[in-house]
């Protein structure tokens, strides 16, 4: 169900794949984050996922007037997981809420898996 926004002059609707991406993208920009990561429900393995399906390691639960927005990451080794946590939460509730216009009710943050180069 797409994002609906009523105003004065008309209403606006936003695909739930923009809000994604937006969300997925100020999540890669948070220092520590490998890359966001997609389940395999049928092997349960997690995938890297490329910069263009980002949209599928956020998951979207829209209500009427908040966002809740769901992040599968992965983490680089050797980093504290709980500051790269806190950072997505408050960069990519910050960036939605300022693209979108609309109040983000909780950011929840799954970390998936941690990568050793």
């Amino acid at each position: 169900m797409p994002l609906s926004i009523k105003n004065e002059h008309g209403v606006i609707t936003i695909e739930n794949e923009v809000v994604a991406r937006i969300a997925g993208l100020a999540a890669m920009d948070c220092y520590g984050i490998v890359g966001m990561a997609a389940k395999n429900i049928k092997d349960g393995l997690v995938q890297l996922l490329k910069m263009e399906s980002l949209s599928k390691g956020v998951a979207l639960k829209i209500n009427d007037d908040s966002i809740v927005i769901g992040l599968h990451i992965i983490v680089e080794y050797g980093t504290n997981i709980a500051a790269i946590a806190d950072s997505i939460v408050s960069t990519v509730k910050y960036r939605v809420e300022e693209n979108i216009g609309m109040p983000v009710a909780e950011v929840n943050v799954f970390v998936e898996g941690v990568r050793v180069e």
